[in-house]
């Protein structure tokens, strides 16, 4: 009985046809005679999933498959032609996949829970040396040289709702007014994305949002609201006030906009031995102990940052090219959210880790293949038991 490979399964929420047709759209295989963007993504998947840090081990580990290529819809691979593909082709192709992956992964979050909850921060990646210099120099700051990532993360389904890359030297409120805001939802992020503007955007277009307030922000209290006492068994760290206030300094001040009349949540908690949480929120309707804990799940996308940092290739890269980083960071992302459907789909309990060190030992294994020869093997072995005669009675 045929069935398909690990590798296989995984890739089973992409749909060839429409990758077939963006590629077209985008004459992204335009001069390509052999090696096309499909043979190029699956490549990296297996990279990505099963470990590899160099194009020399791409190369063997995948080529040591040819029974799978068919398959697949792919063939071998020769190290130098994958270099050369990851220099000099856009990562615009891998970016459009990423966008479907995330939207089919949001819509089985949609179904599953009432409440949205998306957590924003960024995170940089340093890229120094020969190849790297030649574009991530004169993009430099004091701490960092080399691409920061841009992540709206999905609290609950813990997968990316939107992703950008750009320069370290770019501003995260800057890059805050790219991201597709949706209404009902729940943002939650620092105090570095700090926009009044842009927080007036969020209320406007009906969203809610949870941050804190920087130490010079000039406020002015209009109500003074009544504290809850927290729950008997809770750790979170007491209410010091709650309180209604409006932004002050509604006129311009040296050339700046004026501030937008918004007016918001102001929570302090204290901290011992530092100085009190300040919390920002247009959200009435919670109590002041429900925000606190909102920003406190906002830890959740520093930890997805870390997870992909040390269990995904995204730290040793195949090529130096900015071509060559962007797309493997994308197939890197692409390979999470893989995981991420494969594990809603089978409705595994385990974690994204564990359910990476299955794929990452059984990758070309035909999994319904050998539990049939196993079911056969056991029903083999209590037909012989049976009809062995008993010693004793």
């Amino acid at each position: 009985m045929f069935s398909i490979s690990r590798i296989h399964q995984l890739i089973q929420p992409i749909s060839r046809g429409q990758f077939d047709r963006r590629v077209s759209e985008l004459c992204a295989d335009r001069y390509v005679k052999r090696f096309g963007r499909w043979d190029q993504l699956v490549v990296m998947l297996y990279a990505q999933l099963s470990g590899s840090s160099s194009l020399r081990q791409v190369q063997t580990g995948f080529n040591a498959q040819r029974a799978h290529h068919y398959h697949l819809c792919t063939s071998e691979v020769q190290r130098t032609t994958l270099a050369d593909a990851n220099a000099r082709r856009s990562p615009e192709i891998f970016a459009d996949l990423a966008r479907t992956l995330m939207a089919q992964v949001g819509g089985s979050t949609r179904r599953s829970c009432t409440q949205l909850l998306y957590l924003l921060d960024s995170s940089c990646i340093s890229l120094k040396g020969p190849g790297f210099d030649v574009w991530t120099q004169a993009t430099r700051t004091r701490n960092t040289q080399g691409i920061k990532l841009h992540l709206l993360l999905n609290a609950h389904s813990q997968s990316v709702h939107w992703l950008d890359m750009t320069a370290p030297n770019v501003n995260d409120c800057t890059q805050a007014l790219q991201l597709p805001i949706e209404a009902g939802a729940t943002y939650v992020f620092d105090k570095g994305y700090c926009d009044y503007h842009w927080w007036a955007q969020l209320h406007e277009k009906e969203a809610l949002f949870v941050t804190r307030f920087k130490r010079n922000a000039a406020l002015e209290v209009i109500e003074k609201l009544p504290l809850t006492e927290p729950a008997a068994d809770d750790d979170a760290p007491p209410i010091l006030s709650d309180e209604r206030v409006q932004l002050a300094h509604g006129h311009s001040r040296g050339g700046r906009r004026p501030h937008p009349k918004l007016v918001l949540r102001r929570i302090e908690l204290a901290r011992p031995g530092r100085a009190p949480l300040v919390l920002a929120s247009n959200d009435f309707t919670r109590s002041a102990g429900e925000i606190a804990g909102l920003y406190r799940q906002r830890w959740q996308v520093e930890l997805y940052f870390k997870w992909i940092k040390q269990h995904l290739n995204i730290k040793r890269f195949l090529g130096r090219s900015q071509n060559a980083v962007r797309t493997q960071i994308l197939v890197a992302l692409i390979a999470h959210l893989l995981l991420a459907l494969y594990r809603l789909a089978h409705g595994l309990k385990v974690s994204l880790w564990e359910l990476l060190c299955e794929v990452r030992a059984t990758l070309f294994q035909r999994p319904r293949a050998e539990a049939a020869a196993y079911e056969r093997r056991r029903r083999y072995r209590q037909q012989m038991a049976g009809l062995q005669p008993r010693l004793f009675g």
